[in-house]
């Protein structure tokens, strides 16, 4: 594993300079699940709260746009676009966030952070129809540009 960037020679924490990089074309693309149970997936459509996958879409979208806000030593971003779908399945609710940029620096963090918050309000607008609702598995799904170029989950 090579040497965590955002500290520095004496442990300190830092962020880190990415002024020498060049700007390209990055993308990422990141995913959440939230699993509940049979009764709160049928009780969707009835949401006395809204149509929580709508409010979980919007959600998604201004955290992406907030994440140099919310996690300390990530670089704020001029968003080009970002993309949240929820989709039910038979479990649960299927999280795809979608952020890109061009910039010096990558977009992962920002799909990241979409995708969880629109979990968490997932679960913020179901929660009174199912206690043991459980957010899951927030990773990161593909990224393309940058010197590390593509990569993507197996």
């Amino acid at each position: 594993m090579s040497k965590l960037s955002h500290y520095g020679d004496a442990g300190e924490a830092r962020m880190v300079d990415v002024s020498a990089k060049p700007e390209t074309r990055r993308e990422a693309e990141a995913s959440a699940f939230v699993a509940m149970s049979a009764e709160a997936l049928a009780a969707l459509p009835r949401n006395a709260k809204g149509n929580p996958l709508e409010v979980a879409r919007i959600a998604g979208i201004q955290a992406a746009k907030r994440t140099a806000e919310l996690i300390p030593m990530c670089h704020p971003l001029a968003l080009s676009h970002v993309d949240v779908r929820a989709e039910v399945t038979e479990d649960g609710i299927a999280i795809r966030a979608t952020a890109a940029t061009t910039a010096q620096t990558g977009v992962e963090m920002e799909a990241l952070t979409a995708a969880a918050v629109a979990a968490l309000t997932v679960y913020d607008m179901c929660k009174a129809a199912d206690k043991g609702i459980v957010v899951r598995e927030v990773q990161l799904e593909r990224k393309t540009g940058g010197k590390s170029g593509e990569w993507q989950r197996a």
